[in-house]
């Protein structure tokens, strides 16, 4: 069934989008925040071909009904669009209440503005295969797109419990700067996270194994966990979609990568409650070290390479209440990374590298970035940094792969803690840089009763989890080769004297310090300007803070 009234309304809809996407992507050249650095290809990436406008399957053909469960008739107009060679299902303006939607190759699903698909709160109306699904799940599949000016709603919050924290024991009280009033039980975090009840269904959209993935224009919120995956994906395109959270609610990442390469993620607003871009080399199955090809050998489509690569993100405002943009953990190794104008704001940390797993994550670009962070009360992990990298282990007795060939340039932090970049004496990074970086730390409503600590979790050594620890304006340990050339440090007022020293390079090899601004906190009494501890040092020229 075709409806020619559907095709007059698409069209202009499409129109109108069209001429918003190419000012956005206009704005993408010329730079958002600032004038953009060289960075190497990210490879072709492109979206699903525009569809057919002739070829339009209107839901409310299928018997579909405003505010009622129209799961069937919604996957109806998707089977029966594929099964033509493909085109557009469009959802006209309305609340259309749903379970999973099973995507298929050649569909564009089409939201309309006005137009609102709500998450059903029947378990049963949710497909499930290794896992329960939550709202869209696409599989095996190429040229599928989800457009519109329309929201998807997840209704999430529902399945929280707002009267209570979300408090798992991950760390000992004992080990903090705190001690006993670290976190202390039975006291609810303003902050969050809230406790879950029980959730009906998974990760709200879902791709894997699939390419030439586009997803354009539409409003998300209300994840009650993960809201979009792309897993085992090949060639991805997002642009202008939103996504708004419940800060309150944990573990809800906005867009989170997995195993995927050749993807742009440009001109977005995403707001979470855990992190807004996740980049990760999980596996299908996330908690047992190695990976093999099997997984992917059973699928045509998607990435057939072991990689995490080729991703560019550009033109996004992130809020977070873990990390803005967080990259690592998982068994794939994770490379070809670039991420440019983009504002992280009021986030638990600002930009996080992590390398938890055996794979190695290199030739990563961050440019032209606004950072804002504050410690958060409740359980969350960070503590404020702007900038954080560390690698260690978080599963007993296995390696750890290399962090290298990261670059951060044209960064303005402000935050409640100091750039830290930990390696260990058998997991030490390498080539890292900070080119013309400028960090003013303040303090901040949970400085006394979270602060002065190192949060490295997840990690299986107790003792590196989340422990005491002075706080220099930047840190670093155990790297070949790091450059902090055009670093400027700015102390705030009333800073607690575990505020150390401006830089502190503890077992670095090789490291470049060039025209450094710097002083030590003044409140703390044996603070320096620079602190060097069995390094060897290449040079350095620094201009004590005036």
């Amino acid at each position: 069934m075709k409806n020619k009234v559907a095709d007059t309304q698409l069209s202009k809809s499409v129109m109108n989008r069209r001429a918003v996407i190419t000012h956005g992507l206009a704005m993408a050249g010329a730079g958002l925040l600032g004038s953009s650095v060289s960075v190497a290809s990210a490879g072709p990436v492109t979206g699903a071909p525009a569809a057919n406008p002739s070829s339009t399957y209107n839901i409310l053909d299928y018997g579909a009904v405003a505010g009622q469960n129209s799961t069937a008739a919604i996957q109806q107009a998707v089977d029966a669009c594929h099964e033509a060679g493909g085109g557009i299902v469009l959802v006209p303006a309305g609340t259309f209440i749903t379970g999973t939607i099973i995507l298929k190759s050649g569909v564009n699903l089409h939201l309309v503005q006005g137009a609102e698909l709500l998450a059903s709160g029947n378990r049963e109306d949710y497909h499930s295969t290794y896992r329960r699904h939550g709202v869209i799940f696409c599989e095996d599949a190429e040229d599928v797109s989800v457009t519109g000016e329309g929201v998807i709603n997840g209704a999430g919050t529902q399945y929280y419990d707002q009267t209570r924290s979300h408090s798992p024991r991950d760390f000992d009280r004992s080990r903090t700067r705190q001690k006993e009033n670290y976190l202390p039980d039975g006291k609810f975090s303003p902050d969050g996270p809230i406790a879950r009840n029980r959730v009906p269904y998974g990760f709200l959209i879902e791709f894997y194994h699939s390419n030439r993935v586009t997803m354009k224009g539409v409003t998300i919120k209300d994840a009650p966990i993960w809201t979009i995956r792309f897993g085992y994906c090949d060639g991805v395109l997002v642009d202008g979609i939103s996504i708004l959270n419940n800060l309150m609610v944990p573990n809800s990442d906005g867009i989170h990568i997995t195993v995927s390469r050749n993807i742009r993620i440009a001109n977005c607003d995403i707001r979470a409650g855990d992190d807004a871009i996740a980049i990760t080399g999980f596996a299908k199955i996330e908690n047992t070290p190695g990976y093999t090809s099997e997984e992917q050998d059973r699928y045509t489509h998607g990435n057939k390479t072991p990689y995490v690569e080729n991703i560019q993100v550009t033109n996004c405002h992130l809020q977070s209440r873990s990390s803005g943009i967080r990259v690592g953990y998982g068994q794939h190794p994770i490379r070809r990374l670039s991420f440019n104008n983009i504002a992280i704001y009021d986030s638990n940390r600002g930009i996080g590298v992590f390398a938890r797993d055996a794979a190695d994550i290199e030739e990563l670009v961050f440019s032209n970035i606004i950072i804002e962070t504050r410690l958060h009360d409740g359980h969350w992990w960070g503590n404020g940094d702007p900038i954080h990298l560390s690698a260690i282990s978080r599963f007993e007795g296995e390696p750890v792969g290399r962090i290298r060939d990261v670059q951060f340039t044209n960064v303005t932090a402000t935050g409640e803690h100091g750039i830290m970049v930990y390696g260990t004496q058998k997991h030490a990074m390498d080539n890292i840089q900070f080119n013309n970086v400028h960090l003013r730390v303040r303090r901040g409503r949970e400085t006394m009763t979270k602060g002065g600590n190192l949060d490295l979790r997840p990690s299986a050594d107790p003792e590196r989890q989340l422990f005491e620890h002075d706080i220099p304006g930047l840190y670093a340990q155990h790297v070949d080769n790091l450059v902090i050339r055009d670093f400027v440090l700015r102390w705030g007022e009333d800073l607690p004297p575990f505020f150390t020293h401006g830089i502190q390079c503890v077992n670095v090899n090789n490291v470049l310090i060039d025209s450094a601004v710097v002083s030590a906190n003044p409140a703390a009494a044996n603070g320096k300007e620079i602190v060097l501890e069995g390094t060897t040092l290449r040079k350095a020229i620094s201009h004590p803070e005036t």
